[in-house]
């Protein structure tokens, strides 16, 4: 069995098919990704849910790798549901896919908020949904720069005011104050922040500010760390609404 560093068996790898949860209040759109993702030898269907409480209820049932998660789900919505799970040391490890119907939907920067892994459209092609089921079950997050940064520019709001759906679309005012845990980087970490929210990859950090992959990993880690941050995603918005990067600005 392949393995990480670390000794850890790696979910998508021989011997270690990805466990998949599918959470959407269609059933034929259930069946529909259950027929398709079934297909592929290293993915594994384990359940599915046809609302948020479900899927929290059966993910800490059946610890899956990856949730697909609808966003617009009775009971319970999508968003909630991964804070919930996100949030619980049981199912914190579960990666969650945000599947919508439009690349700009409000409710999608509240899921990266949440937490969430990244975000696909339900019409994108089968291979582009399996490769970001792989992406997101290695523990990176699906961050296509341009739409998330439109995504992010359209919605972010500045500290401690509403963001998301619960948001007018007015443009966002420069934030009164950092958060604390803002506060707390140091000036290379800001650095790391700002880049990371510009889209850059670890490589990408490493060239620009003249350090190497490794150093800009670890930058990356802690900064994760004393944000609290459960990924990238996270880094990217927190970076906007703190004021380190503005809507429109220029790389």
């Amino acid at each position: 069995m392949n393995q990480n560093p670390a000794g850890v068996a790696v979910p998508g790898t021989a011997g270690h098919p990805i466990r998949v949860l599918i959470a959407d209040d269609q059933a034929l759109v259930r069946n529909g990704f259950k027929l398709l993702l079934s297909s592929y030898p290293y993915l594994d269907v384990v359940g599915e849910a046809s609302n948020g409480l479900e899927a929290v209820e059966q993910a800490r049932q059946l610890m899956p790798d990856v949730l697909l998660m609808d966003i617009r789900m009775p009971v319970l919505d999508g968003i909630e549901a991964t804070k919930q799970l996100l949030s619980d040391p049981v199912t914190s490890q579960c990666k969650v896919l945000i599947l919508t119907t439009f690349d700009l939907d409000e409710y999608v920067y509240d899921a990266l908020a949440a937490g969430a892994s990244g975000f696909m459209l339900k019409d994108n092609d089968p291979d582009e949904l399996v490769d970001a089921i792989r992406v997101v079950a290695r523990g990176e997050a699906l961050l296509a720069p341009s739409v998330t940064r439109r995504l992010i520019e359209r919605f972010v709001r500045p500290s401690g005011s509403v963001t998301g759906h619960q948001a007018t679309n007015a443009p966002a005012a420069a934030p009164s104050r950092v958060s604390p845990e803002v506060a707390s980087l140091t000036d290379r970490e800001r650095e790391v922040l700002i880049a990371v929210a510009k889209g850059l990859s670890n490589q990408g950090i490493a060239d620009k500010l003249v350090i190497s992959p490794a150093t800009a990993k670890t930058h990356v880690g802690n900064i994760m760390a004393k944000l609290n941050a459960h990924d990238r995603a996270q880094l990217v918005i927190a970076a906007y609404e703190n004021g380190l990067v503005r809507p429109g600005e220029q790389d």
